[in-house]
């Protein structure tokens, strides 16, 4: 009877560790591995320019200070600031997740 008992036990533990390296361990290098070449290749995109004040970015400011005063207190009363920068952040974070090819 303990001969069974162990070979229930030795199976049990075989199938916990199988899925311990199997899944949670490659997810966990793969994820490593993607956080780790997003982290370093945001400041090389940078470097190049790529988010520089030029292009869209110019006539996005130029157009946000034409509002009037009026309207600002209504978007500043809805936080739009803070909606807008969130959004923004989103659709970059999509852009580049879409651009890993692993992932997208």
């Amino acid at each position: 009877m303990p001969a069974a008992l162990f070979g229930i036990l030795l199976s049990a533990l075989q199938s916990v560790l199988g899925f311990v390296l199997r899944s949670v361990i490659i997810k966990f290098v793969v994820f490593y591995a993607l956080y780790f070449v997003v982290r370093e290749f945001v400041p090389v995109l940078i470097n190049y320019g790529l988010f520089s004040g030029t292009g869209k970015a110019t006539a996005l400011t130029s157009a946000l200070t034409s509002i009037p005063a009026s309207v600002w207190y209504f978007l500043d009363l809805m936080n739009f600031s803070m909606g807008v920068s969130t959004v923004l952040a989103a659709y970059v974070t999509r852009f580049i997740i879409r651009r890993i090819p692993l992932i997208g």
